[in-house]
């Protein structure tokens, strides 16, 4: 593995490590994937800094308790570039009703600067 797909790879699996934090290490889980003014953009939300990312991914794991973010396929990426696949699993039957596909954006410490989102396959009512 290339010291660059190290860190794209890494940066992924700290992005997810905060979208599945328990409430208690979110704030420390979003500030070990994104830098202090990252932003995080998809169709439903626009946000910036540690407390809005949180505030975000908070609200989003009190609409779906008992899911959990995962990677679905590889990392790809560029420079300080990467997008990736996920989609969050329900933890009692395993069905992905949210499906969707993130650009993220690295800064020189290989923490996200940025995420552009895109929702792939969204449950009716989202």
């Amino acid at each position: 593995m290339t010291t660059s797909a190290h860190r794209h790879e890494s940066a992924v699996a700290r992005y997810l490590e905060a979208w599945n934090a328990v409430p208690g290490a979110l704030a420390e889980a979003v500030a070990a994937a994104w830098a202090a003014d990252g932003t995080y953009t998809d169709p439903l939300a626009d946000v910036r800094g540690h407390e809005g990312i949180a505030a975000l991914i908070a609200g989003t794991r009190e609409r779906f308790p008992g899911f959990a973010f995962r990677l679905t396929g590889a990392v790809d990426g560029h420079h300080d570039t990467a997008r990736f696949s996920w989609e969050m699993v329900n933890g009692a039957d395993g069905s992905a009703p949210l499906a969707g596909s993130d650009v993220v954006t690295l800064d020189a410490a290989g923490r996200i600067r940025s995420v552009y989102g895109f929702l792939d396959r969204v449950p009716p009512g989202v």
